[in-house]
């Protein structure tokens, strides 16, 4: 399995009921994207938002679940839900049916970018392929290091 997928159905790793892929990048880097996959019963990190780049969730498969700042939202194939910039933009996606849930997550990316997690106790610095954080702040991600 490369690096990066070329198309949206290609396997994806799968890491204890949770597993993601990154899309092949534009040149510049400044648009990506994600397959995300979710065994019955997994859920993404935690809770968290960006304050410099957007995110697009598409469904391409299954009913997750999106955790957001107004509460949750239960999703079906096909539905599209933006994560805007800041607070208004908090998510976690779970997956509480009984079928695997596959979503696309497109990011428009800027650097640096902040990303908060946990209703602002921890934050991560992205600068490019380097992430900045306290070590009190670190926040166990799904996957390889």
């Amino acid at each position: 399995m490369g690096e990066y997928a070329t198309n949206i159905w290609d396997e994806v790793p799968d890491w204890g009921g949770l597993g993601a892929r990154k899309l092949v990048r534009s040149p510049s880097n400044a648009l990506g994207a994600s397959i995300w996959e979710f065994q019955p019963g997994s859920t993404q990190f935690v809770y968290h938002f960006h304050h410099g780049g957007e995110e697009l969730l598409i469904v391409l498969r299954g009913t997750p679940t999106v955790l957001m700042h107004d509460g949750d939202r239960i999703l079906k194939e096909g539905d599209v839900l933006p994560f805007p910039r800041g607070p208004e933009g908090g998510h976690q996606i779970r997956n509480d049916a009984d079928t695997i849930a596959r979503v696309l997550i497109v990011g428009g990316h800027v650097n640096p970018d902040v990303a908060e997690y946990d209703t602002g106790k921890a934050a991560t610095i992205i600068d490019g392929d380097h992430r900045f954080h306290r070590a009190s702040d670190e926040v166990e991600h799904a996957g390889p290091e």
